[in-house]
C-alpha cells in the first residue's frame, strides 16, 4: 500500500477506525432488517474461488428470505453484473486501495451502509484489510462475522482497533491453505450446512473447444514468466499443433504481446491483448483447448469454466492460489521450481533488476512448461 498524501490516509484511518462506536451506538436505537452484507474486495483470482458461495448463501436456510448485497472490487464490476444478478439485490463497487486516500468517499460510503440497517455482515477474506475492516464496522450490523486472520495486509496495531468490529471471528484450522477452501470453511461454518461443491465454476456456452490461449501477464510485472520465453514456447506449440494460437490480457500486458507477435510470421497469432472485456474473456476460455498462463485470474476462470490449463507458478503465495488440491477436478497443471524461500507473500530476500522477474519464476524452464503441454496438444 503506497500512500502518497499522508494527511488525507488519517483522515481515512479515523473514519474507519474510530466512527464505527458511534453508529453501532446510534443502531442499539433501531431493528435489523432482514439484509445481509458480503464483503469481498479483493482481485479477480479471488472472487472466482469465491463467487460461487454468493449463490449458496442466497439459497441457504439461514439466508433464504434475506436480501443479499455485495460489496466488491471495481477490476471485476461486470463480470458479477453479468453472472451474479440473479442473487444479488444491491451491489456496490470500489477500488479498495484509491479509498486510502478518499475519506469523504469512505464516510458516504460507510453512512449508506449504515443506513441499509443489515443484520449480518460477513467478510470470508482471511488476510483481512483495513478498508474492508473498517466498512464492516460502519454498518454497525447486528452481527459482523470475519476470521481472525493474519496481518499480511493490514497491520497489527490497525487489526487489533478493528479487532472489535467483529461480533464472531473464525479461526482458520491448520492444513488449509486452498483460498477456496478457505471461503468454503467459512460459508460452511455461518451457514450451518455442508457446502456440496469442490471447486469453482461457471456456466458458459460453448459448442466445439478450440484455440490455445496464452496469458504472457501476471498483474504484477515482476510475476511475469518472460515474454522471450513465451515466445520460444509458441514456436514448439506452431511445431506440433495447428490449432489457433491467441494471446490475451489486460493493457498492462500489451508491450509483452506486441514484443511476441513482431518475433513471428505474420498470422502465426492472434492478439487479443487489451481487446477484450472480462465477460468476453470468460467466454473466451471458456471455449478454449487450451490455456497457458502465469498464475493470475485466467488460471482459475479455465479451472471454473472446465478448461485445461498450464500455470506457470512462483513460490509468493504457493498452495494458496495454486496448486489446486489433488482432489479438485479441471485443476490447473501447475509447473514450478521449488526453493527454500517459497511462501515469502512476494517479498522476496533477492535483488533483481527492476524489470526482472522474481528468481522463481525465471527459474521455470521452457523446456518444462513444455512437457506439460505437449501431452495437452497432442
Amino acid at each position: 500500500m503506497l500512500i502518497k498524501n499522508r494527511n488525507l490516509f488519517r483522515l481515512t484511518r479515523f473514519m474507519l477506525l474510530r466512527i464505527p462506536g458511534l453508529f453501532r451506538f446510534f443502531a442499539k436505537f433501531r431493528s435489523a432488517k432482514k439484509r445481509l452484507l458480503i464483503i469481498k474486495t479483493d482481485a479477480i483470482g479471488d472472487y472466482i474461488l469465491s463467487r460461487n458461495f454468493i449463490e449458496i448463501g442466497k439459497a441457504s436456510e439461514k439466508y433464504k428470505d434475506h436480501e443479499i448485497d455485495l460489496l466488491g472490487n471495481n477490476l471485476w464490476k461486470d463480470l458479477t453484473l453479468k453472472y451474479d444478478s440473479p442473487f444479488v439485490s444491491n451491489f456496490f463497487f470500489i477500488d479498495p486501495d484509491g479509498l486510502h486516500e478518499s475519506p469523504l468517499t469512505v464516510l458516504k460510503l460507510g453512512w449508506q451502509l449504515f443506513k441499509n440497517n443489515y443484520e449480518a455482515v460477513l467478510q470470508p477474506t482471511f488476510a483481512r484489510t483495513l478498508i474492508n475492516d473498517g466498512l464492516a464496522g460502519l454498518t454497525a450490523a447486528k452481527q459482523i462475522v470475519g476470521f481472525s486472520g493474519d496481518t499480511e495486509r493490514i497491520n497489527t496495531k490497525y487489526k487489533t482497533g478493528t479487532d472489535r468490529f467483529y461480533t464472531e471471528k473464525l479461526s482458520l484450522p491448520a492444513g488449509i491453505d486452498f483460498e477456496f477452501e478457505r471461503s468454503k470453511f467459512f460459508f460452511e461454518n455461518v451457514l450451518n450446512q455442508p457446502v456440496a461443491i469442490n471447486g469453482p465454476y461457471i456456466l458458459v456456452e460453448n459448442s466445439k473447444r478450440q484455440g490455445i490461449i496464452l496469458f504472457p501477464g501476471a498483474g504484477v510485472a515482476k510475476r511475469n514468466w518472460e515474454p522471450e520465453k513465451f515466445l520460444e514456447l509458441i514456436k514448439l506449440i506452431r511445431q506440433q499443433n495447428s490449432e489457433p494460437v491467441l494471446l490475451a490480457g489486460g493493457p498492462g500486458d500489451i508491450a509483452a504481446g506486441d514484443y511476441i507477435s513482431a518475433n513471428l510470421p505474420p498470422g502465426s497469432i492472434n492478439n487479443l491483448i487489451g481487446k477484450t472485456s472480462l465477460p468476453q474473456l470468460v467466454e473466451l476460455i471458456g471455449n478454449a483447448a487450451l490455456v497457458i498462463a502465469n498464475e493470475t485470474s485466467a488460471i482459475h476462470i479455465a479451472a471454473a469454466t472446465k478448461t485445461k490449463s498450464v500455470c506457470i507458478l512462483g513460490g509468493g503465495h504457493f498452495n494458496r492460489f495454486a496448486p489446486y488440491p489433488g482432489y479438485m477436478e479441471n485443476k490447473p497443471v501447475s509447473v514450478f521450481e521449488k526453493m527454500d524461500c517459497y511462501y515469502c507473500n512476494w517479498n522476496c530476500i533477492f535483488k533483481t533488476g527492476e524489470k526482472e522477474p522474481y528468481p522463481c519464476i525465471s527459474t521455470v524452464s521452457v523446456e518444462k512448461v513444455w512437457q506439460e503441454v505437449l501431452p495437452l496438444i497432442s
